[in-house]
């Protein structure tokens, strides 16, 4: 389902200017993106953008740009998916190129890498709001097992030496079992 009213250089230039002034990857893009594209412009629903996001994060690559290109994609087919990938990339690559030069030339200064630690600890809490929110959305229907699962899967990060991606996808398998079984208890 296309959204014909918004045009390819309004989708780029949102895609640009959300990829060129947000730092600190994708999971801090995100709020931006469904801020922008659910509640300013009302152009996707809130709910279709959090799935848009969850599709994403599944896929191989940055989870930024894979959510550019799926969002562009909802709204103007092939075209859109081209575009949003376009304006969510070339931000990175000016900045980065800008940022090689300069990094390597102030470095060595101390108030530098104190602004550097100071915008890890800021990231740090953009990405826990951000998993707040998610959660609070995802585990609105099946909050005490997800709710569990969560604790289950902190807990044995914290407290043994299992890996932590060893612990997420025994985590989605767990999900993925219990959830089919309850689908089929519906169908039947």
């Amino acid at each position: 389902m296309k959204n014909e009213d918004v045009r390819l250089r309004e989708l780029f230039f949102i895609f640009f200017k959300i990829n060129m002034f947000t730092f600190g990857g994708g999971y801090t893009i995100v709020p931006v993106i469904i801020d922008e594209f659910s509640k300013k412009k009302d152009l996707i629903a809130e709910e279709e953008m959090i799935d848009i996001v969850a599709i994403a994060q599944s896929g191989p690559g940055p989870m930024a740009i894979n959510t550019s290109i799926l969002a562009g994609y909802r709204m103007r087919g092939m075209c859109g998916a081209f575009t949003c990938l376009f304006a969510s990339v070339l931000p990175c690559l000016i900045v980065i190129s800008l940022l090689y030069y300069v990094y390597s030339s102030v470095i060595h200064i101390k108030l530098i890498q104190t602004i550097m630690e100071c915008m890890a600890g800021a990231m740090s809490a953009i990405l826990g709001f951000t998993v707040f929110n998610m959660s609070k959305k995802a585990l609105s229907k099946h909050r005490k097992f997800g709710a569990s699962l969560l604790i289950v899967s902190i807990l044995l990060a914290f407290f043994t030496k299992i890996s932590t991606v060893l612990i997420i996808l025994f985590a989605g398998l767990i999900g993925l079992i219990v959830f089919s079984i309850v689908e089929e208890d519906k169908i039947c």
